[in-house]
């Protein structure tokens, strides 16, 4: 993986290490020129809202920067494999290339229970590198979870 993705990562990371009322998962999406264009972290608890993913919040700050809800040639730089509601919005943004750090046994819809985005009946497959800073993330993950019991 090339060092500007591993950057972007500890950059998703360092965001997802800020994140103390919910699953620390953060999002960042990139255009073609490098340039961050979307954030996001987990806000379900904080907004009572099922779909407050930080793939989704990401995606959805990414859009109105663009100005349009197709984000080709954007790359999803996000910290926990997406499940299957996150797979299905990056696969409907038409986004280029997704990049995630640890895999999710429990929900993963990129490989690990289900594989959305490389379905190949589906209008778009966006590339995919999944395990980037993998133990990093899923170490944010065991504390959070360590701390919830």
């Amino acid at each position: 993986m090339s060092a500007a993705i591993e950057a972007l990562m500890r950059q998703a990371l360092d965001l997802a290490a800020s994140v103390n009322d919910d699953v620390p998962v953060a999002a960042i999406v990139v255009d073609e020129d490098g340039r961050i264009i979307g954030r996001g972290v987990n806000t379900r608890e904080r907004d009572g809202d099922p779909t407050g993913h930080a793939e989704i919040n990401a995606l959805r700050q990414a859009a109105v920067e663009r100005g349009q809800w197709r984000l080709e040639g954007c790359d999803l730089v996000v910290t926990l494999e997406p499940c299957t509601m996150c797979a299905g919005a990056l696969v409907a943004a038409r986004v280029g290339r997704l990049v995630f750090g640890a895999f999710d046994d429990k929900a993963g819809a990129v490989g690990s229970l289900w594989d959305v985005v490389r379905d190949r009946r589906l209008n778009h497959r966006p590339e995919v590198a999944g395990g980037v800073l993998a133990e990093r993330s899923a170490e944010l993950l065991r504390r959070f979870f360590a701390d919830q019991r």
